[in-house]
């Protein structure tokens, strides 16, 4: 499998957090690091085509830290730079990596934050509501002009407090990306058919659902279909590996303009490459040094992984 993508590439307007992370891990530990949904999306999707990137930061960050995004064709023109501090997280991994133990948020201006989407970005045909409150995912529908694809993401903080707004939002949205946990919170189904099946019922037609280190499932009405995790020997930083998910999903979606099921399910594997090269650095610094030629080996690698004799002997 190749991410060769011809010459389509539509860009994906995502609409999300940029901030600073402070994250420990058993491998060890960065402070004032790059992070947030956004972030991390675009430096995924960027592989792939070209991406606009919403958000808002303090008149505290280092502005100068996303110019390797930039340079990689991300636009910058909705970032809206606020007087105030940035939005900061403190987390720390223990052994089990697949869940973080927050130690502090720091909102900072990303708590007043209202989407205001460029003109040049309404016509955006691929968007992505990174992880944010779905009342300012609503809004952001608002303001964008027919899309061809709309995926969102969502939390358990979210599912808790704004549910009745994020049920509101299935119903405007093609795709939603949640881990298993939020998929059996919103749902109350610890069966994942079942919740997929109850999301899907309010709107979405393609749910996907992460299940860390192992893999990710994708449900339609007609299929289901599940792409292992990239068996890492060591894992530095999950912090952002859901949003990589997403965009290396998205951005192969939009670079090749197929949404047919046999391309999404390409994008799947897609997907579960970028969140594998997410992890083995901190913040996004593999993600901006890995080239296309990384990604399709990769990929070669996930085909590998999955590849037996359909030829049952007797």
């Amino acid at each position: 499998m190749s991410t060769a993508t011809g010459s389509i590439r539509n860009p994906v307007l995502v609409v999300g957090s940029v901030a600073l992370d402070s994250v420990e891990t058993p491998f060890g530990k960065a402070d004032e690091v790059l992070g947030g949904s956004g972030t991390y999306f675009s430096s995924s999707a960027s592989h792939f085509t070209p991406v606009q990137l919403v958000g808002v930061v303090g008149d505290d960050y280092p502005v100068e830290k996303l110019e390797p995004l930039a340079a990689r064709g991300v636009d910058l023109a909705g970032l809206e730079k606020a007087e105030g501090t940035s939005f900061r997280w403190r987390g720390r991994y223990r052994h089990d990596l697949n869940s973080a133990e927050t130690l502090e948020t720091h909102l900072g201006v990303f708590s007043h934050f209202r989407p205001k989407i460029p003109e040049q970005f309404k016509r955006a045909p691929f968007v992505f509501l990174a992880n944010i409150d779905p009342r300012l995912q609503l809004q952001v529908l608002e303001q964008v002009e027919k899309p061809r694809l709309v995926a969102c993401d969502t939390m358990n903080f979210w599912i808790e407090s704004r549910r009745p707004e994020l049920v509101e939002l299935l119903g405007h949205v093609d795709l939603i990306t949640l881990n298993d946990a939020e998929a059996r919170q919103l749902t109350e189904h610890t069966n994942l058919v079942q919740a997929a099946r109850w999301i899907m019922d309010k709107g979405p037609k393609h749910v996907l659902i992460k299940k860390g280190e192992h893999g990710a499932f994708m449900f339609t009405r007609e299929s289901i279909f599940f792409a292992p995790a990239y068996p890492l020997e060591s894992v530095f930083d999950p912090t952002g590996a859901g949003d990589s998910f997403a965009g290396g999903f998205i951005g192969y979606l939009a670079a090749t303009g197929d949404l047919s099921d046999e391309n999404m399910r390409r994008a799947v594997v897609v997907g579960s490459a970028m969140g594998s090269f997410a992890v083995e650095k901190f913040s996004n610094a593999r993600l901006l040094e890995i080239t296309r030629a990384d990604i399709d080996k990769r990929l070669q690698e996930f085909r590998q992984l999955v590849a037996f004799d359909t030829e049952l002997g007797a």
